[in-house]
């Protein structure tokens, strides 16, 4: 794996990386089959939101990103495969965390590796709602807690 991964933000409105994003999201919806939404849909929450970036140079590949709501909300983050388990995915957090203060987001009840992730950094799950997808799927609400592993990153990138 190259060491040639920057850091960037996409602003509101800005389509900078929307296709990248999209082929990310829908590589990782065809190998584990989570992540399903209508490009349409994707597109627009991806124009709404500030997204935070992780681009290997090297390779001109979009690693992961976070793509995000006015209000701390977490619409997607996604991590390409090959560069799991290096911290991509806690640093994107850690971002989010930095910028917004409050962290929430949303994961499938099925999705044992996203749930497993997000308690692993400290979020806490608030609430169960049945059919919150739009396929019938159930979700869990989480929060990030105040005491997470994110926090003390955040206070590292601060420093």
């Amino acid at each position: 794996m190259s060491v040639n991964v920057e850091t960037q933000v996409v602003d509101r409105g800005d389509d900078d990386y929307v296709g990248a994003a999209w082929r990310l999201k829908e590589s990782i919806r065809e190998s584990e089959g989570v992540l399903r939404q209508r490009r349409g849909f994707f597109q627009n929450a991806y124009r709404r939101s500030r997204v935070y970036l992780y681009v290997d140079r090297s390779e001109d590949r979009l690693v992961g990103f976070a793509s995000v709501r006015r209000d701390g909300y977490i619409l997607f983050l996604a991590v390409d495969s090959e560069y799991r388990g290096h911290g991509f995915g806690k640093r994107l957090v850690a971002r989010v965390a930095e910028d917004y203060g409050s962290v929430t987001c949303h994961a499938r009840t099925t999705n044992r590796e996203a749930i497993e992730f997000y308690t692993h950094i400290g979020f806490e799950v608030r609430r169960r709602i049945d059919d919150y997808y739009e396929d019938g799927g159930d979700a869990y609400y989480l929060k990030l807690g105040e005491d997470s592993i994110t926090e003390k990153l955040t206070s590292l990138l601060r420093r």
